[in-house]
């Protein structure tokens, strides 16, 4: 495939899929080589194959960390690397399952990171040992042509605003996955319209609070913004108004809440459209610019029109969502009816219980913490539970119900606004439960009044939740590896089926109960 070729092919393709297809090809037969793969990053914070010449099937299925094996690492140093023989025993290969053949003897890795938004790595492989370590200058300079090129043509500069509208909102419909529609959205949306960072925001309408639940910024600090009331900030009073608000400069706006990312970023103007479904908000999508301007009509019209089929697409992948968690209600009732029934079976083996009621109490408290997933999957986005919501549900049902008469014991619930599946969400409901029970009832056996902190943080996608109490401390002869309490065998067990760590010690007078698991992408 000679230079014009591969051009033609670009042009007259329709996705950037087949662009990048027609790439890889260029590559492979330019290199002489047997393979070439490209892999781009994606917004979970992982590299996904997104064009094969030898394994098509794979496409979008093979998701690789960052930092971690061979194309991990040679991404995240951001450098490119010739391996001219014996690449299977090169020390950051690592066997992937189905893509990875060991009869590859020599390999190039070429790193890329045009724009903020396409970045990623070409992975060319050939059976026999490479003559050469690495490729020559012409071809680094053909791969930033085209790579160019593909960005270029991605950006969308010299496509209309109702083109863009028309490619972003087909996009919406093709898929039934609410996370995928937010995802697509805004990076459809600040691809086409040259925005610097598009969010979107969901309405909770118990909390009266918009959730930031997508933005294609990669700074981690954004992606965790914290949920702002109705009244607060030029996004809430977007939604309050049901129209568009602009504002100039957001760096210099009393009203805007977190100026710090804004500068750091190097956001100016900024428009909020509200998402409206018959005039029922369901959240706002926040648009901002690298510099200070105004937004045309055309461009605002544009926007509302985008924003309004962004609402019908949201409101009908919450239906088909509901839909289908319906249809599989009953496989997840009999799940956990199944892990009521073994958590029973390890009470039964328990002998420290004082007396029946004491028993049916601790079985109450565990079915409750189950309840309290399934009481959320009605309120939260279905697909996703918050932590923050069953810990505060957990740490109120422990202060109607459990503390003695006499005792006062203070709650309070801090940390991310993390969101996990139903079945992660489940099983850290039982452990918050046992590490809130444990405080209760061993943090203040003789201590009269105290606090429990209940914290939940994510970095990256390790998720820590750690449950302090001021009360009585650790006995010094206690060992939490041996420790026979029922609660501590189930915090262990199931933290090891998250695929987590458990500890819980003795700190500046606190006792501290922590869990780290990492987040599961999908269920």
């Amino acid at each position: 495939m000679n230079d014009q070729t591969l051009l033609n092919s670009w042009s007259i393709a329709s996705t950037d899929r087949e662009r990048l297809i027609a790439l890889a090809h260029y590559f492979k037969e330019y290199l002489e080589a047997d393979a070439c793969d490209i892999f781009l990053s994606s917004t979970g914070g992982s590299l996904v194959l997104s064009a094969s010449t030898t394994n098509p099937e794979l496409i979008e299925r093979i998701r690789l960390a960052k930092g971690v094996g061979l194309v991990g690492t040679v991404f995240q140093a951001k450098k490119a690397l010739g391996i001219s023989d014996n690449l299977a025993s090169h020390p950051d290969n690592w066997d992937v399952a189905e893509w990875d053949d060991p009869q590859y003897a020599s390999a190039f890795l070429f790193p890329f990171e045009l724009t903020q938004t396409f970045q990623g790595l070409i992975f060319v492989r050939k059976l026999l040992p490479s003559k050469t370590e690495f490729p020559d200058q012409e071809f680094n300079l053909r791969l930033n042509q085209f790579l160019a090129f593909q960005s270029g043509f991605s950006t969308g500069s010299n496509i209309n605003r109702l083109d863009a509208l028309s490619e972003v909102a087909r996009s919406l419909t093709g898929t039934p996955y609410l996370e995928e529609v937010l995802q697509l959205l805004v990076h459809l949306t600040a691809k086409r319209f040259n925005y610097r960072v598009v969010t979107v925001r969901l309405l909770d309408q118990e909390r009266d609070e918009l959730i930031l639940r997508a933005t294609q910024a990669t700074n981690k600090a954004y992606q965790r913004k914290r949920a702002i009331k109705l009244g607060e900030s030029i996004a809430g009073k977007a939604i309050q108004s049901q129209k568009p608000v602009f504002i100039n400069d957001v760096q210099n706006e009393a009203d805007y809440i977190g100026h710090d990312l804004a500068e750091e970023q190097g956001l100016r103007s900024m428009i909020c459209i509200p998402l409206i479904v018959q005039n029922r908000p369901v959240g706002v999508m926040s648009c901002y610019t690298g510099e200070i301007r105004q937004f045309s009509e055309d461009e605002i019209s544009v926007l509302q029109t985008l924003a309004q089929q962004a609402a019908v697409s949201i409101e009908h992948t919450r239906l088909q969502v509901r839909n289908t968690l319906m249809q599989e209600m009953h496989h997840r009732v009999k799940n956990n009816l199944q892990q009521i029934a073994s958590l029973l079976r390890l009470q039964i083996r328990q002998s420290h219980y004082k007396s029946m009621e004491d028993a049916l109490e601790d079985s109450l408290s565990r079915i409750q913490a189950i309840a309290a997933v399934h009481e959320l999957l009605s309120r939260d986005d279905l697909d996703h539970v918050s932590v923050k919501h069953i810990a505060e549900m957990l740490g109120h049902h422990q202060q109607q119900s459990f503390i003695m008469p006499g005792k006062h014991i203070q709650f309070s619930v801090r940390g991310d606004d993390v969101h996990l599946n139903t079945n992660q969400a489940t099983q850290i409901a039982l452990v918050l439960n046992e590490m809130i029970q444990n405080a209760v009832e061993h943090g203040f056996e003789n201590a009269s009044e105290g606090e429990i902190h209940i914290t939940i943080e994510e970095l990256e996608n390790e998720i820590g939740v750690w449950v302090s109490n001021d009360g009585d401390p650790l006995p010094d002869s206690f060992d939490p590896i041996k420790g026979g309490q029922l609660g501590l065998q189930i915090i262990r067990s199931l933290s090891g089926a998250l695929g987590g760590t458990f500890k819980i010690e003795n700190r500046l007078g606190w006792t501290v109960c922590e869990v780290k698991f990492t987040r599961q992408l999908a269920e």
